[in-house]
């Protein structure tokens, strides 16, 4: 979880609440006809000319334009160069981004409260904005509207919803191959721009990675316990764990935190948001950890000796055996021509991260989600656990519904368990690894209940009805996910870190 402090103009004590709608240039975004409307009214106003007179000045009927000024209607470019010579302003003033005063500014929010989606399903009666509308009638409504928009912003982020993004995105994922050009080529600017040039990723390099973008580095023994960084952008600080003990790189960790910089990242505007955000963040860290051109050397001299191993990544570039699968996915399709998928499966069988485009059947619910779905027994995921050989690398074909697929898989033990991380192949391209001489083969016809999901009839009739476990409570399946533009950060927790050590 990363957090990044925003410019000043955003609203005080909330970062997941959007700055005030503001008008968009016509050159970058289209003309923005309720901001221009209120400009032109005060303008008009402040000309001390009626409609009337304003009418006749461009020539054309006070009803037009009174549906200008209120926004509902566009004018043409010829319309727009007369109103700027009657207001005695040029175009680009007339097209100004900011408005003309704080009143214009909440009558513009107001105006675009009103027309949105979430006003329609209110059912409400549009109130009119005019000059008679008391200001604080005005803020009082605006901010209503804020604050409900927070709150069904935050009440969309349940579960269902979080597994429906999280399918989404995997989608897209799978569409692209898993690999993202645009991250690519940030990672090599920043490399490039220390000196980088072979070699595992050190510490060193990566200090002079944040040096170059200006941050320093500051390691702490009171980072907020819901947060991996903390990144200070009004000072350009990074905040990190002193702690050692941690299941994630620390590298991956500052890397994950300079990402957000470097790609742009805003606060996200909702659960999808901040899921896509973590996509790109990871892609980029890993983008550094193992840089495209050297890993695809190393990939490409693999495959030629028919030896293409994930520890072998792993070891090249010093990474853990998780982030090496996760890159070889990126890279394997788009310049090996090798379709694959990769699963994370708790000991408990359930898949806690999976992508997949080379046509394997992953279990899904309703909304697409792989994510704590429970993995067929047969699979290489699951079988990995009873191997006695732990240092070793566990290879299998399954045999399933949809083709054969080879895999390979190891075990890892985090505060969180014991988990299996499996890179598989179809039957096709099993020629370009090592371990494709393994005899181990399973079958698996899920999602056939009977395959793994039903009891053995015998068993079945022996116990069913006679038998009552006391389930372990999963009392996070029941909850609903963490509010907020970064669920489950305390929004006070952090603020209060930071203003304790900015010295300020």
């Amino acid at each position: 979880m990363y957090f990044f402090t925003y410019p000043s103009e955003m609203t005080p004590g909330s970062w997941n609440r959007e700055v005030s709608p503001q008008a968009p240039s016509a050159a970058s975004a289209g003309l923005d006809v309720i901001s221009l409307g209120r400009r032109v009214r005060h303008l008009r106003k402040q000309a001390g000319l009626t409609l009337d007179d304003l009418s006749a000045a461009v020539g054309t009927a006070p009803s037009q334009l009174s549906l200008i000024e209120n926004g509902k209607r566009e004018p043409k470019l010829g319309l727009l160069q007369h109103l700027a010579s009657a207001l005695n302003v040029t175009i680009d003033q007339l097209l100004g981004a900011e408005p003309p005063s704080r009143r214009a500014a909440l009558e513009i929010e107001l105006e675009r409260y009103q027309r949105s989606p979430l006003y329609e399903t209110l059912d409400l009666p549009k109130i009119r904005i005019s000059s008679r509308l008391p200001l604080d009638v005005l803020e009082a409504q605006v901010g209503l509207l804020h604050e409900l928009e927070r709150k069904m912003n935050e009440q969309v982020a349940t579960p269902e919803e979080a597994r429906r993004a999280n399918g989404e995105l995997r989608a897209m994922m799978r569409e692209r191959g898993n690999y993202f050009p645009e991250y690519e080529a940030e990672a090599q600017k920043v490399l490039k721009a220390v000196g980088y040039t072979t070699g595992p990723l050190s510490q060193h390099v990566i200090a002079d990675i944040a040096e170059n973008l200006g941050f320093t580095l500051h390691h702490v023994g009171d980072l907020p316990h819901s947060t991996r960084s903390v990144t200070d952008l009004k000072n350009h600080r990074i905040y990190l764990t002193q702690n050692q003990r941690t299941d994630h790189d620390p590298r991956s960790v500052l890397l994950q935190a300079l990402g957000h910089y470097v790609l742009g990242h805003e606060t996200p505007k909702n659960y999808g948001d901040f899921l896509a955000q973590r996509v790109a963040t990871n892609y980029f860290a890993a983008a550094l950890l193992l840089p495209e051109q050297a890993t695809m050397e190393f990939l490409h001299k693999a495959k030629a000796a028919k030896e293409i191993a994930v520890e072998d990544i792993r070891d090249a570039f010093a990474v853990s055996y998780e982030t090496a699968a996760h890159r070889f996915t990126n890279l394997a399709t788009q310049h090996l021509g090798i379709t694959t998928h990769f699963q994370k499966t708790h000991q408990s069988g359930i898949i806690y991260k999976a992508y997949e485009n080379d046509g394997v059947a992953f279990p899904q619910d309703h909304t697409g989600a792989i994510e704590g779905q429970p993995s067929c027994k047969a699979w290489t995921s699951r079988a990995v656990f009873d191997v006695p050989d732990k240092f070793s690398a566990y290879s299998q074909y399954t045999d399933t519904p949809s083709g054969t697929y080879w895999c390979t898989a190891r075990t890892e033990r985090s505060a969180t368990g014991e988990f299996s991380l499996s890179i598989g192949v179809p039957y096709q391209h099993v020629k370009w690894f090592r371990g494709r001489e393994t005899t181990a083969r399973a079958k698996s016809t899920c999602p056939d209940p009977n395959c793994c999901k039903r009891p053995p009839a015998e068993l079945a009739s022996h116990w069913a009805g006679n038998a009552w476990p006391s389930a372990r409570a999963h009392s996070h399946l029941l909850a609903a996910m963490p509010p907020g533009a970064f669920p489950g950060v305390d929004e006070t927790e952090v603020y209060s870190f930071l203003q304790a050590h900015s010295g300020s």
